[in-house]
């Protein structure tokens, strides 16, 4: 089979399956490949961008040891640390964030599980920013359990974060604190709670396609409708700071065999876009047709402004 006609097939309500012999992705011509990853998400996503921003609600000091992370206390690196932050920062960022164009903001918090006065910290926050603006409201906590999910609902929370970062082989050489196993039982938990899931995970950290493949089938089975791909940035002093920075070429054959596993879903770039020559432009007609964007995260003059524009463009086109 062809891409073109794969493409056609999963346009017309084909889903593929773990199963199935999809190799050949890895090998068909690059333009071809996204030309065909783009008709998919324009046939089946519509042509609309969303875009997310977060907030590091509370850094460092970790206790996990995701090889990838600036934040474990187990690594040396230039991370700050801090506790949980005013209830009138997250307002104030989500303010400015929803007067800029962005639909939904997420508050990010370093640690195995955010409970405690942190949590009900986090909580209050989620019901301010509800009562003062209209944005959609997403939280990254950790490994919570069914009644924290309730509660984070019941405060304005419609989805919830939550990588599978790699696939279930891989995943041991990524993180040897918590399971895989542990993520999926997180999401299901989050999913039964009445939330929506986001999860995704994070490539070039040495895992095979194979890894990247069988990452994408997990979360199609689970039901994620809001994938985000993170692109790792090596950062000194973790185990995975001298890697090689993966090329565009790959980042972009990722994002598209993304969109033939996950026709439907928000391919989210993530982590790393920054680094990409053009913001990520390619990859917008390659597949991915969602982002987090944010100044905070940014220089001036290539944060929310530069993102508005370059999605209106692309609906354009």
């Amino acid at each position: 089979m062809d891409v073109k006609t794969l493409a056609e097939e999963i346009i017309g309500g084909r889903r593929l399956k773990k199963e199935d012999d999809i190799s050949f992705l890895l090998s068909a011509d690059l333009t071809e490949l996204c030309r065909c990853a783009d008709a998919i998400r324009r046939n089946l996503c519509g042509n609309d961008f969303e875009l997310c921003a977060i907030i590091n609600g509370k850094s460092g000091k970790c206790s996990e040891d995701c090889k990838f992370c600036a934040q474990s206390c187990r690594y040396e690196t230039d991370t700050k640390s801090y506790g949980f932050i005013p209830a009138e920062d997250v307002v104030r960022e989500a303010e400015y964030d929803f007067s800029r164009g962005v639909e939904r903001f997420s508050i990010v918090t370093a640690g195995r599980k955010l409970d405690g006065e942190d949590f009900s910290r986090s909580l209050e926050a989620f019901r301010v920013v509800q009562e003062k603006c209209g944005i959609a409201l997403c939280a990254s906590h950790g490994l919570l359990d069914e009644e924290q999910f309730r509660r984070l609902k019941s405060a304005g929370v419609s989805r919830y974060h939550c990588n599978i970062e790699t696939s279930r082989r891989n995943f041991p050489a990524i993180c040897t604190t918590h399971t895989f196993d542990e993520k999926i039982e997180c999401i299901k938990a989050a999913q039964k709670s009445g939330l929506e899931v986001c999860s995704g995970g994070i490539i070039g950290m040495g895992e095979s396609w194979d890894d990247r493949i069988d990452m994408a089938f997990t979360l199609a089975e689970l039901g994620i409708r809001s994938v985000p791909v993170n692109i790792l940035s090596p950062i000194k002093g973790t185990p995975l700071g001298e890697s090689e920075v993966l090329s565009y070429d790959e980042i972009l054959r990722t994002v598209a065999v993304f969109r033939f596993i996950l026709p439907e879903a928000a391919i989210r770039l993530a982590g790393g876009r920054r680094s990409l020559p053009d913001g990520g432009r390619k990859a917008f007609l390659s597949g991915a047709n969602a982002a987090i964007t944010g100044d905070m995260l940014t220089t001036p003059g290539n944060g929310i402004d530069r993102d508005v524009k370059m999605f209106t463009e692309l609906k354009n086109c």
